[in-house]
């Protein structure tokens, strides 16, 4: 799974210290070769317009968008919501297990093209099994892509399987109901969707049977929600490591509680632009959670709505916050300690990324 060697990703020209001979700057070459890997990705929301528009032809379904250009024009957002909206007529196109194979392998051929090496991606099946898809269909779709990925890009993942929080917990402990037959193809237990309104606690009784079942748990809190979302993500439904969270910074004893029991952050810059949760990339939090000693990551959510993918997002928190090599690199460290990979191969992937770093401090 994890590969035996990645000093060769820096190559024979890491030595350079002002630009490529492409034009791209030290650091967004760093950028492009770090080994990394992407902790808080949709898969549905990878769906780009043209694979869209290919499995709508191919499934005889017609979307309410004239063209690609059309589509990408309506992802203008305001608010969370705003996305929502279309992010769940999006996926009334994935009906076979070929669909759900063709969305995860196409965004794991572009994961790989960002030297990630690892996965740990969401899905939401409620939101196809409310459509009258079968939840095998839908795990079974994303682990033959997982399965192929593997075997022939060398990228491992990990499916999380989401509840959507503005349903309520009946309906969430139906759908892990059918997730326990399939248990050994679903790495975690999540939440997700519309979060004001929705309180963690709402699903206190479900975590506590997933946990119970052996899944790792997550939760998206602290985006549009209050600190207190975080607290009850950590506190009531005891999660494993908190989606977004930035909002933590509201409370400094939450903080504190964060910094000190190393709960991991998975940071989405460009979501959190695009849904205007922060107006300008220049005043996100993530430098900040940083020096508060945070431990945070970098993804991308769902890069097809939001404009960009993993490195999209480390390129632009660089270029806007001015991270220096060193903040670059403990961001994409983190990634392999903020994983649920086994823990003998995190230790493998960590001291090879770890022996990556060194021959780059040598050259």
């Amino acid at each position: 799974m994890i590969p035996e060697k990645w000093e060769p990703v820096f190559g024979k020209d890491h030595a350079q210290t002002k630009r490529t001979g492409t034009g791209m700057t030290n650091h967004d070459w760093l950028i492009s070769r770090l080994p990394k890997c992407e902790l808080h990705i949709h898969i549905e929301g990878s769906l780009e317009p043209e694979l869209m528009f290919a499995l709508a032809r191919r499934n005889g379904i017609r979307l309410p968008y004239e063209s690609v250009e059309a589509l990408r024009r309506a992802y203008q957002f305001t608010r969370l919501q705003d996305f929502l909206d279309i992010y769940y007529q999006g996926m009334s196109v994935l009906i076979t297990e070929q669909d759900f194979h063709d969305l995860a392998f196409a965004y794991l051929t572009r994961a790989q093209a960002d030297n990630v090496h690892h996965v740990e991606m969401f899905f939401d099946p409620q939101g196809h099994t409310a459509r009258g898809v079968s939840f095998t269909t839908v795990v079974d779709g994303l682990t033959a892509a997982i399965e192929k990925a593997r075997a022939e890009l060398g990228i491992s993942a990990s499916l999380i399987m989401c509840f959507l929080r503005h349903l309520d917990e009946a309906d969430a402990e139906r759908t892990l109901d059918s997730a326990l037959a399939h248990r050994a193809k679903i790495m975690g237990v999540g939440l997700d969707s519309s979060e004001l309104g929705h309180p963690p606690a709402k699903f206190t009784r479900v975590f506590a049977r997933a946990r119970d079942a052996g899944f790792s748990l997550f939760a998206h809190a602290g985006e549009e929600g209050p600190p207190g979302y975080v607290w009850e993500a950590i506190d009531v439904l005891g999660v494993d490591r908190v989606d977004h969270g930035h909002r933590s910074l509201e409370d400094d004893t939450l903080v504190a509680r964060l910094a000190r029991d190393r709960m991991a952050l998975t940071v989405c810059p460009l979501s959190n632009l695009r849904l205007r949760v922060v107006d300008d990339l220049t005043h996100h939090p993530l430098r900040r959670m940083m020096q508060r000693d945070l431990l945070v990551t970098v993804n991308s959510d769902d890069p097809a709505y939001f404009g960009g993918y993993v490195n999209d997002n480390f390129r632009a928190v660089r270029q806007s916050l001015g991270l220096e090599r060193d903040e670059i690199i403990a961001l994409a460290r983190n990634s392999f300690v903020a994983s649920m990979m086994p823990e003998p191969d995190k230790q493998e992937a960590i001291a090879a990324f770890d022996r990556a770093i060194a021959s780059l401090h040598r050259s």
